[in-house]
């Protein structure tokens, strides 16, 4: 990594398999230090995850006693403000991983957990400020999806049943599972679509250095054409995600089911206190080990964005080779590749702007 050049650059805007590829070697080349970054989130979503769902969710509809109702309840909102408070400390996390990613692209710095959380620590209530908004828009655009999706396949139902009184039973089974497919799809872009306006808020804070409500503005100016994108590398995580969880879960409910247990979902409440809690610590485990290719994934999108409308690989070569440019009030591609606080002089010129981007 330390002997490429910045001509290694590959220019080339990247595709969505591109993108993966190049999060994945990133990956691989710092796992211990991603999941380091990325446990600590995960960690406060997978005690509020057991408090929740393990601990004082199923006591609230089974105890007769009032004051351990109250005691319940009381656990149960515990766990769901962590459970929420760690999914908002993900997003968090991210502006400040896409930050040490970028000097990573930029000036070769190392990828560490202390620089991380350095520059979360240097934005954090805006950062909590932008991670309410992104929480707010995705619970809108999951409405918004959800609904043209109710809409839809109910149209289609009625259509089929129609259709059904004078034509084949098959004829309207195959037309009314066609309509909900496309339905789905119509309503999994129409998700990514809303979403992705807001793709980029953290990173834009944090390599920017804008407000939150002009990061929310920025977001929607770089997000232009990144839906395929963004859902091909959800899907994927979401598919690498629960795929190492399988892995962990099926040794689990083996040895569960050789001990007496009856390992089905719906059998939960007959389950052992070590059961169920070993059970509901593997989920995050599993998001702890995909969690950093996910967030690398997100600020390598980001600069992607950056690189398609306004030349960012330019700028990064160009603040590689030049002086350090002035802190002038201007707008990218003509202020510096990466924002430094007015007073704090740039990092040391050094080797490579990414050779995560050659082919």
């Amino acid at each position: 990594m330390g002997g490429s050049s910045a001509t290694d650059l590959h220019i080339v805007p990247l595709g969505a398999g591109d993108l993966i590829d190049r999060a994945v070697r990133l990956y691989r080349r710092h796992l211990l230090v991603l999941i380091r970054i990325a446990a600590p989130p995960v960690f406060v979503s997978a005690l509020g995850s057991v408090i929740f769902w393990t601990i004082a969710g199923p006591k609230v509809f089974s105890t007769q006693s009032s004051s351990e109702l109250a005691l319940y309840v009381m656990l149960a909102l515990l766990g769901l403000a962590l459970l929420l408070g760690g999914h908002l400390f993900g997003l968090i996390v991210m502006g400040g991983a896409s930050r040490n990613l970028v000097e990573h692209l930029l000036w070769n710095e190392p990828v560490r957990a202390r620089a991380t959380y350095a520059a979360v620590r240097s934005r954090f209530w805006s950062l909590l400020g932008a991670s309410v908004i992104i929480s707010l828009w995705i619970g809108l655009s999951s409405s918004v999806a959800f609904f043209g999706w109710y809409i839809v396949v109910l149209f289609i139902s009625v259509g089929s049943i129609l259709l059904a009184q004078w034509a084949p039973v098959w004829l309207s089974a195959i037309v009314g599972a066609i309509g909900v497919l496309a339905g789905s799809t119509v309503a999994l872009w129409l998700f990514f679509f809303m979403v992705g306006r807001v793709a980029y808020v953290p990173q834009v804070m944090l390599v920017e250095g804008k407000r939150v409500f002009e990061s929310v503005s920025r977001s929607f100016t770089l997000a232009k054409g990144n839906v395929r994108r963004l859902m091909a590398m959800t899907l994927f995580i979401v598919f690498a995600t629960y795929s190492a969880l399988m892995i962990l879960i099926i040794p689990l409910s083996w040895y569960g089911y050789l001990n007496g247990i009856d390992p089905a979902p719906w059998s939960t409440a007959q389950w052992p206190v070590w059961y169920a809690i070993s059970y509901s610590i593997l989920e995050p485990l599993s998001s702890i080990l995909l969690a950093p290719v996910w967030m690398l994934g997100m600020s390598l999108l980001y600069v992607d964005e950056r690189v398609r409308h306004e030349g960012y690989d330019i700028e990064l070569m160009a603040s590689q080779k030049l002086p350090e440019m002035p802190q002038l009030n201007v707008n990218s591609p003509l202020a510096p590749a990466i924002f430094v606080e007015p007073g704090k002089s740039s990092r040391p010129q050094r080797s490579s702007v990414a050779s995560v981007f050659r082919p």
